[in-house]
């Protein structure tokens, strides 16, 4: 459950997600590997997926995004 949201998310909109894998989650969650898969094999466009807690990269790419935006402005 945890790896489809991200992969749902981003075909609702049309604007890149960065996906999060957690490594806390209920059922059989493997300390975030199951996510993590889960949202690899999507192959969402538009997705992009970071490591297992990794919201420091993930921040890191939304500025990097925010920096290409304000360029083609």
């Amino acid at each position: 459950m945890e790896g489809a949201l991200g992969g749902i998310i981003t075909g609702l909109v049309d604007i890149p997600v960065i996906a999060v894998p957690t490594s806390v989650g209920y059922g059989t969650s493997f300390k975030g590997l199951s996510a993590l898969l889960t949202m690899l094999n999507s192959c969402a466009e538009g997705m992009t997926v970071v490591n297992i807690d990794n919201g420091f990269n993930a921040g890191y790419s939304a500025a990097q995004i925010n920096k290409l935006i304000e360029r083609g402005r």
